[in-house]
């Protein structure tokens, strides 16, 4: 496939990058090399090959899916900020934290 710096101009103004001459004639040389190798990787005889979907046969160690810790919620919403107005009192409701209303 070739390709021409019209081509490279015409590419870019898609990807909304701003190319001039000089880098549309150095964009055109690297893609040009890109698109001859893969030209290359497409000629090579393939058949009897099983595709792989990675170069070493490996397999991930798996754990049990277990539950390793317990529910902390109510231990760490007594960390949340005080309500405000006086009161000391943690500001959660129904195991929700309440955060100061930003939108009206």
């Amino acid at each position: 496939m070739s390709l021409s710096t019209t081509d490279i101009k015409r590419i870019a103004h898609l990807a909304r990058i701003e190319v001039n001459d000089t880098e549309a004639e150095a964009t055109l040389v690297k893609l040009t090399g890109i698109l001859g190798l893969i030209e290359q990787m497409q000629a090579v005889d393939t058949t009897g090959v099983t595709p792989m979907s990675h170069s070493q046969d490996v397999s991930q160690r798996l754990r049990e899916d277990v539950v390793t810790e317990t529910d902390q919620r109510t231990l760490f919403q007594k960390n949340a900020p005080p309500v405000g107005n006086g009161s000391a009192e943690p500001a959660v409701e129904k195991g929700l934290y309440l955060v100061p209303k930003v939108i009206e």
